[in-house]
């Protein structure tokens, strides 16, 4: 399964995907406005993270590799980067709004040690995140009537100002990585 996350994720953004400090994207087309619930019940809106530059990866809890391992890889980047990790945010968005309500969703960012801003929604509401930030997610029924949920499995990076400022790709070594995230904070 997780060859096809990221077989899809890789697929997606083949189509704008940054290649070095250029893009083949405007700014403009990756991001917009939203209005999520945080685990609080709180909402978070693409104005209330602004002032701040943020890392935004879009998932669901029960994901059995690619959404822990990005996130662990984004608490441990953070860690690197010393007193300025805590220069950005680190948003996660749930695709999953069945399943991730707002506590279970606090529960599963607390896992990583690092402030995560965990974010769910209605339908409505992931559809229109999904869409502005060009984001890929289908339910894919199991055995048993379960679900498992093929996703985008790349990074955004956001200016301050909410602009789009390139990805962070699943199979990107973690000094590329490093290294967009020291020019994202700059």
């Amino acid at each position: 399964m997780a060859v096809a996350i990221i077989g899809v994720g890789t697929l997606a953004f083949s189509f704008w995907q940054p290649a070095g400090n250029s893009s083949s994207v405007q700014a403009a087309e990756i991001g917009g406005p939203f209005a999520l619930t945080a685990p609080d019940g709180t909402t978070v809106t693409d104005k209330t993270l602004a002032g701040k530059p943020f890392a935004i990866f879009f998932g669901f809890t029960r994901c059995p590799d690619v959404c822990p391992t990005s996130l662990s890889r984004m608490a441990r980047l953070r860690k690197e980067l010393g007193p300025d990790g805590m220069a950005f945010n680190i948003v996660f968005v749930s695709v999953d709004p069945e399943h991730d309500k707002p506590g279970n969703l606090g529960s599963f960012v607390e896992l990583f040690g690092t402030p995560i801003i965990g974010l769910t929604g209605t339908e409505p509401q992931l559809a229109q995140i999904k869409q502005g930030y060009k984001v890929f997610s289908a339910k894919v029924p199991q055995p048993g009537g379960d679900y498992t949920i093929d996703h985008t499995a790349a990074i955004y990076l956001m200016s301050a100002t909410g602009e789009f400022a390139g990805t962070i790709g699943y199979q990107e070594s973690d000094a590329e990585a490093l290294e967009k995230l020291k020019r994202l904070i700059k």
